[in-house]
């Protein structure tokens, strides 16, 4: 038996002690999504007294919609794709743009997410970085939120492409193209913020 047959058939199982009534499956639900669901509501949204309330949203939809899973992906995909809706319809409500301003622009590669303000490190501060892994992940938030997002499923989640074109429906040749762009907006934003050589 191979991975995907055992997770198929563990969902399965799952999934009809949840229909048949079983409350506490639920919760066995949101304990083997709730990581990955955390992590697309982190990178997408940025207000933290809205997050919570969303990943309820998710949670509540996955609940209803539950006995409408078709198995063509895990059910913990499936989750993940209600997550990124959730939250791209929840920015399309604030007018939050989903990519920035422009590719090209470079206020628009150097944004902060947040205030609006830039933020530039001195080398001062630079040097009291505990190590280049936490300066990416500083820069990374600074992207625009489906980047960021592509960012951490693909490179931090270590999901595939295809896992990838599930949750987002975005198809695989653009979320190639889309995270090329990212990194370039992340490459680019840190020779803005940080002399070539403190890299």
């Amino acid at each position: 038996m191979n991975n995907g047959d055992e997770q198929f058939r563990n969902d399965k199982a799952l999934i009809e002690r949840v229909l048949n009534g079983d409350a506490l499956a639920f919760g066995v639900v949101i304990k083997n999504t709730e990581r990955l669901v955390a992590q697309i509501v982190s990178k997408m949204i940025n207000d933290a007294s809205d997050r919570k309330d969303i990943a309820q949203d998710i949670y509540l939809k996955a609940f209803h919609k539950l006995g409408n899973f078709q198995f063509q992906a895990k059910l913990s995909t499936w989750i993940a794709h209600i997550a990124y809706n959730t939250c791209t319809d929840h920015l399309r409500k604030k007018s939050v743009k989903l990519f920035g301003d422009s590719f090209h622009d470079a206020e628009s590669i150097g944004m902060t997410i947040g205030d609006g303000s830039k933020q530039p490190i001195d080398g001062n501060e630079f040097m009291h970085q505990k190590d280049i892994a936490q300066i990416l992940d500083r820069e990374i938030e600074k992207l625009p939120p489906v980047y960021r997002t592509l960012i951490n499923l693909y490179h931090q989640q270590e999901l595939s492409y295809l896992e990838i074109e599930a949750i987002t429906e975005i198809p695989m040749g653009t979320v190639k193209n889309y995270l090329f762009r990212a990194r370039k907006m992340l490459r680019t934003n840190l020779l803005l913020q940080y002399k070539r050589e403190d890299l």
